[in-house]
C-alpha cells in the first residue's frame, strides 16, 4: 500500500532505527516509547488487521513473534517484557499495518 507508514518504513523510504530485519520481519523502536524498550515489529508483507489474516500467513505470524522474543532476549528483557498487537481503531489500532508492540523496562500492570 502507498500511503501505509509501516510500508514506507520497511521500504526505506521513511528513516527508523531497525532492531531486526529478515525476509519476512522487520522491526524498529516506536517513535514515542510507552517503556524503555518499546519496539514495533511489523511483517513485511502488508496486512491491515487480525481480521485480515488467513491461514497461508500462519508461518508469518509465528516469525513476528519470534522476532519479538530475540528482540527481548537481545535488548537484556528475555525474562519479561509485553507482546501486544491491537485490532482495528476500537481496539486502539493506529496504524493498518499489523503490528506487534514489544515492550520492556520497567515492571508493567496493565
Amino acid at each position: 500500500m502507498s500511503d501505509c507508514l509501516f510500508c514506507k518504513i520497511r521500504d526505506g523510504e521513511i528513516p527508523s532505527t531497525r532492531v531486526y530485519e529478515d525476509d519476512d520481519v522487520v522491526a524498529f523502536y516506536d517513535i514515542s516509547p510507552k517503556t524503555q524498550l518499546h519496539a514495533l515489529v511489523v511483517p513485511r508483507k502488508h496486512i491491515s488487521t487480525i481480521n485480515d489474516i488467513e491461514e497461508v500467513d500462519t508461518a508469518l505470524i509465528g516469525k513476528m513473534f519470534l522476532a519479538a522474543k530475540k528482540i527481548a532476549a537481545d535488548a537484556g528483557y528475555g525474562d519479561g517484557y509485553r507482546v501486544q498487537m491491537n485490532c482495528g481503531e476500537k481496539g486502539g489500532q493506529v496504524v493498518f499495518h499489523i503490528h506487534l508492540h514489544v515492550m520492556a523496562g520497567e515492571r508493567i500492570t496493565a
